[in-house]
């Protein structure tokens, strides 16, 4: 494993048991997290998104949830980890964020007290260090007068100012890796920007990796070093943010970008269709059934292998076969991403920090 890997997920599958028979929500996905660096995972509501990551702490119920694969943090596979040993990683050295703040937050209590109960969960300090630490993060995640609203209840905080309580609660065991499941959705666009750049400090601060779940490549534009697509429950493209928005290789990736105005995307109304029924996936691609490309061999057999497109950019799909025409669904000047595909100032995605 390189130096720089701190975490590797192997054919994660996970599966809920219902009254309609067995719901497959995640299907032999693979990904990976370098330290300090941002990868996002992204796709339609539904796409199996979140129970990806919630499986890799094993916070999925189980049952009626079962994992299998391997998710290996630092060296160790954590789904073949002792519950009690799992504990000490998990809110510690691996960090979650959830998307509605205002559900994940106790109303009953004050947001210090919060704060404080999560440092002694992992840290063995008294109440008054408590305390002090609690106002630090506060402060460090931008809350105005930390000490005086130690004391204040979540009803008293707005929406964006729960977002960073919960962001210092994710912070109070110094985690290595932060998994932030959707933290800017309910917000509006000014707030989600300022929570970006905060979640974007405070990693190089504490050189984390960051797992980054959305279904928002607006926001993935921001912050992705990475980005792995995902398709009910499989990955379909993965590469680095400018490949993905400059070069987009699968229809699916294709069809995200051309729902974004902001790009120069022209579908109203989101990708026509909806995703397949979990209980009953169809057979070879999953998103043949509402893909313009798809022929019978998309339609057969299991989801096609990854092949890979350019260095580090994988997509799952036949046209991509030896033998099969790529530009069929390749196009090297996809028009969303600047109207020339260029990724160089000239209308194509570009990072800050690239």
């Amino acid at each position: 494993m390189p130096s720089d890997q701190l975490l590797e997920v192997e054919d994660l599958t996970t599966t809920f048991g219902t009254d309609d028979g067995t719901l497959t929500a995640v299907d032999g996905v693979d990904f990976d997290v370098d330290t300090g660096e941002t990868v996002c995972i992204v796709g339609e509501s539904g796409s199996g998104k979140t129970v990806a990551t919630e499986s890799i702490t094993r916070i999925i119920k189980t049952p009626p949830g079962e994992i299998e694969g391997t998710v290996r943090y630092k060296g160790r596979d954590l789904l073949a980890m002792p519950e009690s040993e799992l504990r000490d990683i998990r809110g510690n050295e691996i960090a979650h964020i959830f998307q509605n703040p205002q559900e994940a937050m106790n109303h009953c209590y004050t947001v210090g007290w919060q704060i404080t109960e999560a440092l002694q969960i992992h840290q063995d300090v008294s109440d008054e260090e408590a305390r002090a630490k609690a106002v630090d993060l506060m402060d460090r995640v931008g809350i105005a007068n930390a000490s005086a609203r130690f004391d204040d209840y979540p009803h008293e905080f707005s929406g964006g100012q729960k977002q960073r309580v919960m962001i210092a609660m994710a912070l109070v065991g110094d985690p290595d890796l932060l998994i932030a499941d959707e933290p800017t959705t309910a917000l509006d666009v000014t707030v989600q920007a300022q929570i970006l750049r905060l979640l974007d400090e405070l990693q190089e601060e504490f050189d984390m990796g960051v797992l980054f779940v959305t279904h928002d490549l607006g926001v993935v534009a921001e912050i992705a070093d990475r980005i792995v697509v995902m398709y009910a429950g499989k990955v379909m493209e993965r590469g680095g943010v400018l490949d993905i928005f400059d070069h987009p290789a699968h229809p699916y990736t294709q069809q995200l970008l051309e729902c974004l105005p902001e790009f120069g995307g022209t579908t109203v109304g989101g990708i026509p269709g909806t995703l397949p029924d979990p209980h009953d996936p169809p057979d070879g691609c999953r998103f043949a059934p509402r893909c313009e490309y798809a022929e019978g061999a998309c339609r057969a057999g299991e989801q096609p292998e990854e092949i890979e497109v350019s260095p580090g950019q994988r997509v799952s799909c036949v046209h991509y076969r030896p033998g099969m025409d790529p530009s069929v669904v390749r196009n090297d000047n996809f028009e969303p991403v600047g109207g020339d595909g260029a990724a160089d100032g000239e209308g194509g995605v570009s990072r800050a920090d690239d």
